[in-house]
């Protein structure tokens, strides 16, 4: 399983539907065309948090470091269809960083309300962990897709108290 990371910055109380999630729409390569959290692979010999750091960085311009993650998360993801891109997804929440996000070659960014994330622009897993993350829960899932790399096949989510 390939690790990557997934970071999700958040503002105000996200448990009570009341703060914003910065997301971006991804321009480019895998999942082009779905607004998604900044993240991505790590480099060869990368610590995870270090590569948190500088996805965040690389996709939005933000600067955090590793004590302003807060590990959330831990999803496998699986695609029948491409085996290649089967993946452990390493989720972390951020509520503090520095900077204001900007428009990357790869990423466009917008702040959405937690009442009005795009779902359906979506990878459709992110339906059915994220508003767990943003109750403020810690999660360990496994999603398979579908044959056709698109819908949720099966899918398994368990409340953790660390992770």
């Amino acid at each position: 399983m390939q690790p990557v990371t997934l970071c999700l910055m958040l503002k105000g109380d996200t448990k009570n539907c009341d703060g914003e999630i910065l997301l971006a729409m991804k321009k480019r390569r895998f999942g082009a065309g779905k607004w998604n959290g900044y993240g991505g692979k790590l480099d060869s010999g990368e610590p995870l948090l270090d590569g948190a750091c500088r996805e965040v960085r690389e996709e939005s311009g933000l600067t955090v470091k590793p004590d302003m993650l807060d590990k959330v998360g831990e999803i496998d993801f699986y695609f029948p269809h491409k085996k290649e891109w089967n993946q452990t997804v390493h989720i972390f929440t951020v509520r503090d960083w520095t900077g204001e996000p900007i428009e990357t070659e790869e990423m466009r960014p917008q702040w959405f309300r937690i009442s009005e994330i795009p779902y359906a622009s979506m990878w459709k897993p992110d339906e059915f962990w994220l508003p767990y993350v943003l109750s403020g829960k810690r999660i360990k899932g496994r999603f398979m897709f579908s044959p056709d790399g698109e819908g949720v096949a099966e899918k398994e989510i368990t409340v953790v108290d660390s992770v």
